[in-house]
């Protein structure tokens, strides 16, 4: 009994990275079609931390302004104050599970941050920057 109570946890804590993993290569399928070409962790990461600046916002603004530099940690939005779980699938099983929870906060935080939606290649690059943590 006790091995099948053992065996039944580790299925369930490796159920989470199974679904991320399809869920982000369904995503990045997409966004091939959609015209992006070879998705960069690097680009990415370039992406993570680049500061922009846009009509909307009195101060320049990036993505670890509320997600901090490392995707390990826990954030906090500049406006609110609220507490952000880590972008990292180490740290958060229920990232990247849902296509319409991603694309919903890839749509918000981009005109948030950038002035304008993400392009696919954008999305790309940053969910290969972030699947590598």
């Amino acid at each position: 009994m006790r091995t099948l109570s053992l065996s039944m946890l580790l299925l369930a804590l490796c159920v989470p990275h199974a679904a991320s993993a399809d869920t982000v290569d369904e995503l990045l399928e997409q966004y091939r079609a959609e015209g992006a070409g070879e998705f960069s962790a690097e680009a990415g990461q370039r992406l993570w931390h680049a500061q922009h600046s846009h009509g909307t916002a009195p101060n320049s603004r990036s993505c670890v302004s509320c997600h901090t530099s490392d995707p390990h940690s826990i954030g906090e939005h500049v406006r609110t104050g609220k507490s952000i779980k880590p972008m990292a699938r180490s740290m958060n099983f229920e990232r990247y599970t849902e296509q319409e929870k991603v694309e919903k906060w890839f749509k918000r935080n981009c005109k948030w941050t950038l002035g304008r939606e993400c392009s696919a290649q954008e999305k790309g690059d940053l969910l290969v920057f972030l699947r590598s943590h």
